[in-house]
């Protein structure tokens, strides 16, 4: 029988890592063809290891290096065929995440890794342990096509080590939007949305600054800012930043244009906001990043978007240029965004188009590109195993 271990946070931790890796969890299940329930290595501080009560959900004490090696070696003497680490750097205890290392030399099973960070020109201490998991796994998985040629620049990795599969999207239910849209009250609007953990660099304030030349042809449009503010920034400085929005807000009069939720919002929540958005924005001032959660759900939910050309939304929408709006054009951002809410043909175009790219994103289909791919390298272990004696325990990295 085979069985996959994922290494990850995991729900009900609110992360979006966890999320993420629940929900690969529930579609490999649904596509595999092994039987059982595949357990998860979850990383827990102290308190949060009190609330799992999921037999198949092992914690592990994120600031407790030894435990590191002691759980790799508990999988080694397992049932567990192979081992699924979902990696970022700040999950994992040490400097830069340095502990996961320790698992990952101790480990004998065979190892995939998703790297959900990934650097053009990595630097200490990030190169290193980037490196070193990078030539202990298996198979590398990316969710950026630009990062393959990244990691083989980098690291000397070979093309054939690395899988591109597609950042895993809720299936889309078209049949609802309606009904959402008229429990929001947005059912006469023009909604723009912008979400995550609120904090200043995510380019909120130059939509701010041409809404009022939207307003000007678009008198419906509505601009929803979703989320919390970041647990870090409230730290720091409280809802400073937040005042400010709402200053700038009141100073160009956009009272009735915009619209805060101010609050954590669960997955399910964020999926029916984003499904009766019209136009979903990122307009990130930084250009390094190598994945969006979010732009890839409003992507794969069907949903019209603009963006930055950020490093994810140039592989995620390099087809369409005209998506990709730089942050100091804002004459541009100013006319493509008037002009796709102004025309709904155009817009109900840009929707079949996002549904063509949303396709290929879907959880269905991302789970069953990875159960493939886990039980095409456990076959490959099996067959190296035979061949260096049938030993039980499988190192295949050396």
């Amino acid at each position: 029988m085979m069985q996959v271990a994922y290494v990850s946070t995991y729900v009900p931790k609110k992360c979006g890592l966890a999320t993420y890796t629940h929900h690969l969890r529930q579609s490999v299940d649904h596509a595999k063809v092994w039987k059982g329930k595949d357990p998860v290595i979850a990383l827990v501080d102290e308190e949060e290891q009190r609330t799992v009560n999921e037999d198949n959900v092992w914690p592990l004490l994120k600031e407790h290096r030894a435990a590191y090696a002691k759980m790799a070696n508990k999988l080694n003497y397992s049932k567990v065929s192979l081992v699924m680490l979902q990696h970022e750097f700040g999950i994992f205890g040490g400097e830069a995440g340095s502990y996961i290392l320790d698992f990952v030399r101790t480990l004998k099973k065979p190892l995939i890794t998703t790297f959900h960070t990934i650097f053009e020109n990595p630097q200490e201490p990030y190169r290193s342990i980037q490196e070193e998991i990078a030539y202990r796994s298996e198979r590398i998985i990316v969710m950026n096509r630009k990062a393959i040629a990244y990691l083989r620049n980098s690291f000397d990795i070979p093309e054939d080590k690395i899988v591109y599969i597609p950042h895993g999207t809720p299936v889309p239910k078209p049949q609802e939007r309606d009904l959402l849209r008229s429990r929001m009250h947005w059912t006469n609007r023009k909604v723009i949305m912008t979400f995550g953990l609120l904090s200043r660099g995510k380019g909120i304030e130059m939509i701010l600054e041409i809404l009022p030349e939207v307003v000007r042809s678009v008198p419906a449009v509505l601009y929803a800012i979703v989320g919390q503010t970041h647990p870090e920034v409230k730290k720091r400085e409280g809802e400073s930043y937040r005042q400010q929005l709402q200053e700038l807000i009141r100073e160009k009069k956009l009272e009735n244009h915009v619209t805060f939720v101010n609050r954590y919002i669960n997955e399910e929540e964020l999926i029916q906001h984003i499904a009766a958005c019209d136009l979903y924005v990122t307009p990130y001032p930084g250009m390094q990043q190598i994945t969006s959660g979010t732009l890839a759900y409003a992507v794969g939910l069907g949903r019209p978007v603009l963006s930055t050309p950020y490093n994810y939304a140039q592989d995620l929408l390099g087809e369409y240029q005209e998506l990709l709006i730089p942050f100091d054009n804002r004459s541009k951002w100013l006319e493509t965004t008037t002009k796709l809410l102004s025309t709904p043909d155009e817009l109900k175009q840009w929707e079949r188009r996002m549904e063509r790219i949303g396709k290929q994103m879907r959880w269905p289909l991302v789970g069953s590109k990875h159960a493939l791919l886990f039980a095409r390298i456990v076959e490959l272990a099996k067959e190296r195993s035979l061949e260096a004696g049938g030993k039980k325990v499988v190192s295949v990295t050396g």
